[in-house]
């Protein structure tokens, strides 16, 4: 594994939350050492006021260069109580330095020790990840596509050469690489021969045909989704090896214009497709092999009556598209349904859809 990879493991677990109690007593110690260093001072430049009647500046200059030992003449001739102050001084002044220092190192140790723990962690964590999503990326939608799945709870490696996005990825708990996601070894580090999909968002055209065509290689079966931005780089994509390209700029612009034509039909697919707070998704939900709505029709499945899901489509396995199905249509094993509705009442229509028949 290189050495510029990093690992950020979730909060929860209990080895996160020990190093994060070592690291916020570190802080308070070193705060305390320096508040017991300022009293020595205050006390040593009072005593040398009080015993020697030197002025406020000699006092705290003798006081100085007595705790840091750093050999200077003395500020005038001490007396013999002076002396004996001048070893308390010394013997406080020097420990309390030590100790700082002291802590000083070890919090450093600490920090250099939980980077090291952190890499060999994410060897083994992404040694274990299986039907993960590698996403390639992470500029402004690279940090969409990591918050969807994330809230979605779809296992995800973000691969990201850009130093300055550790701490986000760090505070957002998502596993990631600092490294080129263009090099064969870093994909092969992402875990690419066990994942489930690769996602390549780097800003650069000809990187994502590069990063994809790689990908391909390493893994025939890996589903590809990468973004063009200019229309000739979608052709070279697909020729690549991508199962999907999007154009966030076109898009964009024809969700605009959509909004301007068809403001209707545009608040109603915000609310249905990104609003979470009505409680409405679209899911695609598969009919497996000897499920027990197998070769039932739409009215006798009961979808629409008892879980009030509306099917708006059905990918037939073939690859035909049938929207808006009649209520005749029959469902088959190795169907999409893509549905609409509540989510509870989704993951129950899941569920009939994978149970065989009795």
């Amino acid at each position: 594994m290189s050495d510029s990879a990093r690992l950020f493991f979730s909060r929860d677990t209990p080895m996160i939350r020990i190093d994060s109690k070592i690291s916020s007593l570190a802080p308070r110690k070193i705060f305390k050492g320096i508040f017991i260093l300022f009293v020595i001072l205050f006390a040593g430049t009072a005593g040398y006021m009080i015993i020697e009647r030197w002025s406020f500046l000699d006092s705290l200059y003798m006081t100085v260069i007595t705790i840091t030992t750093v050999g200077y003449r003395e500020v005038g001739k001490v007396s013999e109580a002076g002396r004996i102050f001048t070893i308390f001084v010394i013997f406080s002044g020097v420990g309390i330095i030590a100790y700082i220092l002291g802590i000083v190192a070890q919090a450093m140790v600490d920090f250099q020790m939980r980077s090291i723990i952190g890499r060999k962690r994410l060897g083994l964590k992404i040694r274990t990840m299986k039907n993960h999503y590698i996403i390639c990326g992470f500029g402004r939608l690279g940090k969409i596509i990591c918050r969807e799945l994330k809230a979605s709870n779809t296992p995800i490696v973000v691969v990201d050469n850009n130093p300055e996005n550790r701490q986000v990825l760090e505070d957002e708990g998502i596993p990631y690489i600092n490294d080129d996601a263009t090099v064969e070894d870093v994909l092969i580090e992402a875990g690419i021969e066990r994942a489930k999909g690769l996602v390549s968002v780097v800003a650069s055209d000809a990187d994502n045909v590069f990063i994809t065509m790689t990908a391909r290689g390493l893994n025939p079966s890996l589903f590809i989704l990468a973004r063009a931005d200019e229309e000739r780089t979608e052709k070279k994509l697909i020729r690549a090896g991508a199962d999907r390209v999007v154009m966030p700029y076109l898009i964009g612009g024809q969700r605009m214009a959509q909004t301007i034509l068809k403001p209707a039909v545009t608040d109603f697919l915000e609310l249905t497709v990104h609003n979470r707070q009505i409680g409405l998704e679209m899911g695609e939900l598969e009919v497996s092999e000897n499920s027990k709505l197998d070769g039932v029709t739409l009215i006798d499945s009961g979808i629409r009556q008892e879980l009030d899901v509306i099917i708006v489509a059905i990918s037939k396995k073939s690859g035909e598209m049938k929207f808006n199905p009649s209520s005749q249509t029959r469902i088959e094993a190795g169907d999409t349904l893509i549905s609409l509705g509540k989510s509870e009442d989704l993951k129950k229509l899941a569920q009939i859809l994978s149970s065989e028949a009795k």
